[in-house]
């Protein structure tokens, strides 16, 4: 991001623009990723506006950011897979690297004609997962781009769909529960097949004569802070000091935030592995103790 001043702007304008440079951000294009596998079935069209991915039956395909990053808002527009989609996943997340990783996961299992997409979310820190909550949406994802969002500062993340919150994981690290706080992590997709669970449990399969599928992306928004040998380029701001473009560093749920949620958790998930007793018969996580949005 260029941040330039002028010898006319005021000393706010200034120190507006100062705090801007502190956050990286790539506002709708996709010039801060690039196409890591699939052979040329990842593509980056219209000048950078536009990504999309295929998947046929020889390969998918997948992107990352060039960029790490150590907390941030991190927007994607998907326009997902129409028709019969079954036994294929799209995924959009961020992750570190190696056996004791972190990852927040946003993925998308698709379905036969008619029926809906589910949305898998999951959250990984210290190489521990098992934390899923799935979601049908209350729109066609396939018809047009919608924006789903990760959003992670220390306290806590929140997954939101059209700035809808659906979930939210909060730091409880004061009780011995792992929170993503220290690990660096880069935005992911990709676009696979995995007609052996992803679909009613794997029961139904790819129908390769649909193929090649195609996923489209647009409007790719990375508000985070970039790691980079050691440091953040945050740096240290108080809270005071925090601007607008800045809020997801302390943003939490207000009273509508927390009524939509409530919405979407009791009309809309098919799964919450903090109600899942037969799964935990020992007990359920700690963390499901605490709060009812998880």
């Amino acid at each position: 991001m260029l941040c330039l001043s002028s010898s006319r702007a005021s000393k706010m304008l200034m120190l507006v623009m100062l705090m801007s440079c502190l956050v990286s951000s790539s506002y709708g294009s996709f010039e801060d990723v690039e196409i890591t596998w699939g052979n040329g079935r990842g593509k980056i069209l219209n000048g950078g506006q536009l990504l999309t991915l295929s998947l046929d039956n020889y390969s998918g395909s997948g992107f990352q950011s060039k960029n790490e990053y150590l907390f941030g808002r991190i927007d994607m527009q998907l326009k997902l897979v129409p028709g019969n989609s079954a036994g294929t996943v799209t995924t959009y997340y961020l992750s570190s690297q190696g056996a004791t990783h972190d990852e927040i996961d946003f993925e998308f299992l698709g379905n036969v004609s008619g029926q809906p997409y589910t949305v898998h979310t999951n959250v990984f820190a210290q190489g521990k997962g098992n934390r899923e909550q799935q979601f049908h949406l209350w729109f066609d994802p396939t018809t047009s781009f919608h924006t789903y969002t990760i959003l992670w500062n220390p306290q806590r993340i929140i997954f939101l769909v059209d700035n809808i919150p659906i979930r939210v994981f909060n730091n409880n690290e004061a009780i011995g529960v792992p929170f993503p706080t220290s690990q660096p992590m880069r935005v992911y997709s990709s676009f696979w097949n995995a007609d052996d669970w992803a679909t009613q449990g794997g029961r139904v399969k790819t129908d390769w004569t649909h193929a090649p599928f195609t996923a489209s992306y647009k409007n790719f928004n990375a508000n985070a802070c970039v790691h980079s040998s050691g440091s953040s380029s945050c740096g240290s701001q108080s809270t005071k000091s925090i601007s607008n473009d800045q809020a997801w560093q302390t943003q939490d749920l207000d009273a509508n935030g927390r009524k939509r949620l409530r919405w979407v958790q009791q009309k809309f998930m098919i799964y919450n592995y903090c109600t899942d007793t037969q799964r935990f018969p020992q007990g359920l996580p700690l963390e499901c103790k605490r709060s009812r949005f998880l």
